[in-house]
């Protein structure tokens, strides 16, 4: 059940029924539990040459055999139908859709430019996000949106020999074993690395181990939970090594018969505390919740937006210059920027 959650998250696997929800621009690096997997097609490449092979284009290769990326037969029918749609000059545009462009930011979300089939692309209309998905088109929505936030997580370095070898080096891989080696003749220990050094290129806001104790020797566990102390993404482990869990984590969830269980400093009830308004990771609002006075009435306290004020403010600046520097579009209204994330 606890690979089956990660799968859910990651989009390795299409849920039976409800809803997988994750922002447009949120990047998610996923290592199996045999992380050997994501090398087995690839062993007669050096580490070089997998990494640039697997972002080559500005889409992340492995990313695409996901089961949310395949399209099937009816949903394919409902993409090739004739669509409707009225211009900005009040014309009927009555084509098939060929292909997603580009995407811009509108407002507090995001639009599309779309292609027909047949037409110049003079002709191109930009269309909202929730429209797109209601005519059939959410994956490629969501493909469209994972080439974009790779761009703004790689924006700044180039996937060239050079860049790749430095990143290997980052990861302990020396150059000789990353540009000069096929992955096939590597120890277990460097393949690891590779595996690492693959998954980290994107610059991910969440980084998923499946169980990453079977394949890491001590030594390299005590690396990694150092590495991740320090780390500034959110960290998603799946293990049975309690040792090496609680050394990192502040936060454990407790899979059991069909049923998740939640405990650790971080996790707090919004029913039991309200979050802190001034605090920019809130977005600057107080979360609806439910207290009590002395009689014990229940009282409803509705979320009301906050302007962020001293420390706060100084502490959104600093997220938004690092966003800025990492070629992210940046609002430059708080409330405006805080309401697309």
């Amino acid at each position: 059940g606890k690979s089956t959650i990660i799968k859910l998250l990651t989009g390795e696997l299409k849920q039976d029924s409800g809803e997988t929800w994750k922002h447009p621009n949120m990047r998610i690096a996923y290592v199996a539990q045999h992380a050997f997997h994501h090398l087995e097609k690839h062993l007669e490449k050096t580490p070089n040459e997998y990494i640039q092979w697997r972002y080559a284009g500005g889409e992340d290769k492995e990313a695409l055999n996901k089961d949310t990326h395949q399209i099937t037969d009816e949903e394919q029918a409902k993409m090739d139908s004739v669509q409707e749609l009225l211009r900005d000059d009040g014309t009927l545009e009555k084509s098939v859709v060929e292909s997603i462009m580009t995407r811009r930011k509108h407002k507090s979300g995001y639009e599309y430019e779309v292609k027909f089939v047949g037409k110049l692309i003079d002709k191109n209309m930009w269309l909202a996000r929730d429209k797109l998905i209601e005519m059939g088109f959410q994956k490629m929505v969501f493909r469209m949106d994972e080439r974009e936030a790779l761009r703004l997580g790689t924006s700044g370095k180039a996937l060239t020999a050079r860049e790749v070898e430095k990143a290997l080096g980052n990861m302990g891989l020396e150059a000789e074993f990353a540009t000069h080696n096929r992955i096939l003749g590597l120890s277990g220990g460097q393949k690891v690395k590779v595996v690492l050094a693959a998954a980290m290129w994107e610059d991910p806001h969440i980084l998923v181990l499946d169980e990453p104790t079977n394949y890491l020797d001590r030594d390299s566990l005590g690396a990694l939970a150092t590495a991740l102390k320090s780390y500034n993404g959110g960290v998603v482990i799946i293990s049975h090594n309690t040792e090496f869990t609680k050394e990192i984590a502040q936060e454990t969830w407790h899979c059991d018969n069909g049923l998740l269980r939640r405990e650790g400093e971080s996790f707090v009830d919004p029913a039991e505390k309200l979050l802190d308004p001034n605090d920019p990771l809130n977005s600057g609002f107080v979360e609806k919740a439910e207290v009590k006075d002395s009689f014990g009435n229940v009282i409803k306290v509705e979320g009301q937006k906050k302007k962020l004020t001293g420390a706060a403010l100084k502490k959104y600046k600093r997220l938004k210059d690092g966003r800025r520097k990492r070629g992210e579009a940046v609002s430059e209204s708080v409330e405006d920027e805080w309401a697309g994330w």
